[in-house]
């Protein structure tokens, strides 16, 4: 089949499109506007394939939206083209209510048009599978309790109402309009090729280079924390075996404190990467919290586990580890990320 990615030079599309051409016969079109966090470099492993296309276009497009569409005719779509950094969204919401909603509505219709032309067979197989976040949910008051499908939303910054705004969008071209579409919200997730400005990665390059290690508060946040590599499994999953109408939470069941995460990072560099520092946790600064910060979440990934038959393969252990050894192994990619020449060279711009 061939499946049109929407940011899929992203940190979590990236990693989708990768598994697909690595482990399926399928065909892929990454369509993405390569904002700053969208990064060809991430898909150098699969650029070449005769079953792989790039389309740069942004979602909110819908003239080069329907041209996508007409020339690449793909069987299903994955969604992940996003704002994604709540810090972001605080700061500027905009961005956020542009891409987050307004680029999902016109995905939706563009999609919809294209789908109404299909003929039976091709509605009967074709499938749109929307990919949001667990953050629509709001946190979770005490230690036990788990977000499930059922779970009330109750966003609490820019970012995460903007995400809700967008599934309440996808349910309703369900309904309203016989839209074959599902949704899956995950759990932080962390891995190779990880944008530097989100906590594991931010962690990792500012501790090689003996720089302070900010952490929010005291680092009590608790999250549910997600390899990037057993969450792009998932979705393929979802996206080719799900059921319509349905959503599916994904998680990876390791739960860790910010601090905890932090002082594991920490904790393998003075492993695989000893400084003249005692320990990298010497770093480690407390800095005022962001308004809103929810304190919990945790996703029970039961539906998914049960019905698809999906597992993460890594525990919190073994996939923090393999990401602080990726990083160490790949700085020539984060340099890259971090003084902007990703960027530039994409736009055609030379540095001296």
């Amino acid at each position: 089949m061939k499946l049109l990615v929407t940011g899929g030079a992203g940190f979590i599309g990236s990693a989708v499109i990768r598994h697909i051409i690595a482990n399926t016969a399928d065909s892929v079109v990454n369509v993405d506007k390569l904002t700053y966090a969208g990064n060809l470099e991430s898909l150098a492993e699969v650029s070449d394939s005769d079953r792989y296309a790039f389309e740069r276009v942004d979602i909110c497009d819908r003239n080069e939206l329907e041209r996508v569409f007409s020339v690449h005719q793909p069987d299903a779509v994955m969604h992940l083209a996003a704002e994604s950094h709540v810090d972001r969204s605080i700061d500027g919401p905009a961005a956020f209510i542009e891409t987050n909603i307004i680029g999902t509505y016109t995905l939706l219709e563009v999609t919809r048009s294209y789908w109404n032309d299909l003929d039976s067979e091709g509605q009967q197989a074709f499938r749109l599978h929307h990919i949001s976040t667990d953050e629509v949910y709001g946190d979770l008051e005490g230690p036990e309790g788990l977000f499930t499908e059922e779970t009330s939303y109750a966003p609490s910054s820019p970012y995460s109402a903007s995400k809700a705004s967008s599934d309440h969008l996808v349910r309703a071209w369900h309904r309203t309009y016989g839209l074959p579409t599902l949704i899956s919200n995950c759990s932080n997730n962390y891995g190779p090729y990880h944008f530097p400005e989100k906590l594991i990665p931010l962690v990792i390059l500012n501790a090689l280079e003996g720089k302070a290690l900010p952490v929010y508060g005291k680092g009590e946040q608790i999250r549910d924390w997600l390899h990037v590599e057993d969450h792009a499994r998932a979705l393929y999953k979802v996206a080719t075996e799900g059921r319509v109408g349905e959503t599916y939470n994904i998680g990876g069941r390791n739960e860790k404190q910010n601090i905890e995460v932090v002082e594991a990072i920490c904790s393998l560099l003075d492993e695989l990467a000893p400084s003249h520092f005692t320990s990298h946790a010497s770093l480690i600064t407390y800095v005022p919290d962001r308004p809103g910060h929810d304190l919990r979440y945790a996703i029970d990934a039961g539906k998914i586990e049960r019905e698809l038959g999906w597992h993460p393969q890594e525990t919190f252990e073994s996939g923090i580890r393999k990401t602080v050894k990726w990083y160490l192994d790949n700085f020539e990619w984060c340099r890259r990320v971090q003084d902007g020449s990703y960027q530039r060279e994409r736009l055609g711009v030379t540095t001296a």
